[in-house]
């Protein structure tokens, strides 16, 4: 203790080791990331490719920030692919009638609430297990967008709507030397916006009596994390600017971690997620809470629609096939626990970022699909696991 400071006394591996179950998919992305390094010959880390990879799995990593929510009450949803399915077939009608794309950006969002609030009374209300209301779910729209699409792709009026998945931001003429200048600067805002929060999250724990690590930890979390800030966006200033989905991937991330880690509802969700008797005997409403989540979980289905058919310019009958099995993979990939109560956004986000690598790894040295679910089957199944041996091990399975 110093000047009434409480410091833990732990060393660097020691810490690594108490924090392993969150380490571990940094890790993993990381050594992904070398190994098709190797083996592409650098390919997979040119500026191009990282861009690429953000572009190819932003409808992914979206839903996924809302799956983790549903895994962590300890459900799952089964139709998010044919929900995307069916408000990016509704987003592109309304757009073709010569709708704006804000209006129609809202409209999607409605949709995919709506969505959300049909499922939700179902498993929330009437207790119907979420698993059965969300396979209906699936089953309801997939047949509900090939009836409203007449099982033929709806193309879009003009190249506006392309430009949230495909788009770049930048400004005509700042660059610093060949790199874009706004990512750039985006760069350093982003940086120091993580030192903010760092030494303001530590500056909470000592006003409150909370021990902390020393100083010098939390400085080795800035550099790591300002290393992979740095990484990334050079990689976007190098080729065309920072993707127009990213910042959307950025606001919906920041969003919900904000939910999650500092309101009240972000602690009835785990509360739920961990016991749901014990949460209702405290006075939480659990039944509310799953409904919530499940709307939410709808919105970002309706959002991740509009992002798949700006990707593809163009609603497809067939579009979010099997979305749901990648956006649950990238969350137990991340961390999340198959008994609930237990997961993050960044670590879905973390997990979905594998998932992409891999593939993006693979399809650059010409690997046929077959094998890629093959890899992807077993990288989850072990995913899940790690999961329970980790909690058996720590004495909470």
């Amino acid at each position: 203790m110093s000047n009434g400071v409480h410091i833990e006394q732990i060393s660097f591996f020691g810490l690594a080791k108490q924090n392993m179950r969150k380490l571990s998919m940094f890790i993993m992305l990381g050594l992904i990331l070398i190994v098709f390094a190797v083996l592409t010959g650098g390919v997979n880390l040119t500026p191009r490719n990282i861009t690429n990879i953000f572009i190819q799995n932003s409808y992914i990593l979206i839903l996924a920030v809302g799956m983790v929510l549903v895994i962590i009450i300890g459900n799952i949803d089964l139709s998010v692919g044919s929900v995307v399915a069916f408000s990016g077939a509704i987003s592109a009608m309304l757009y073709n009638t010569g709708m704006g794309l804000i209006p129609t950006l809202l409209l999607s969002l409605l949709i995919g609430g709506l969505i959300g609030c049909f499922q939700a009374f179902w498993i929330a209300y009437m207790r119907i297990p979420a698993f059965i209301v969300t396979l209906a779910g699936m089953l309801l729209f997939r047949g509900l967008t090939y009836i409203i699409t007449n099982v033929t792709p709806i193309s879009l009026r003009d190249d506006g709507f392309k430009q949230i998945a495909s788009g770049s931001l930048n400004i005509k003429g700042f660059s610093i030397g060949s790199l874009d200048g706004l990512s750039l600067l985006v760069m350093v805002v982003v940086i120091l916006l993580l030192i903010w929060f760092t030494l303001q999250q530590r500056r909470r724990k000592i006003h409150n009596g909370f021990t902390v690590l020393a100083f010098r930890f939390d400085v080795y979390k800035i550099v790591a994390l300002s290393a992979l800030v740095m990484f990334v966006f050079t990689r976007f200033a190098a080729y065309r600017g920072i993707p127009t989905v990213v910042l959307v991937l950025f606001l919906v991330t920041a969003l919900f971690v904000f939910i999650t880690n500092n309101t009240v509802l972000g602690r009835y969700i785990y509360a739920v997620g961990g016991n749901a008797k014990s949460a209702k005997l405290s006075g939480i409403n659990a039944e509310q809470v799953t409904f919530i989540t499940h709307v939410i979980m709808g919105v970002i289905c309706g959002l991740s629609g509009l992002v798949f058919t700006a990707y593809m310019n163009s609603a497809l009958p067939q579009a979010g096939d099997k979305f749901e099995l990648d956006a649950i993979a990238s969350c137990f990939i991340g961390g999340a626990a198959a008994s609930g109560g237990i997961g993050t956004i960044i670590g879905a986000i973390t997990g979905g970022l594998v998932m992409g690598a891999i593939n993006n790894g693979m399809s650059l040295m010409n690997i046929g699909a077959d094998w890629q679910y093959v890899v992807k089957a077993s990288i989850l199944l072990l995913a899940v696991f790690y999961d329970i041996w980790s909690r058996k091990k720590s004495g909470l399975g």
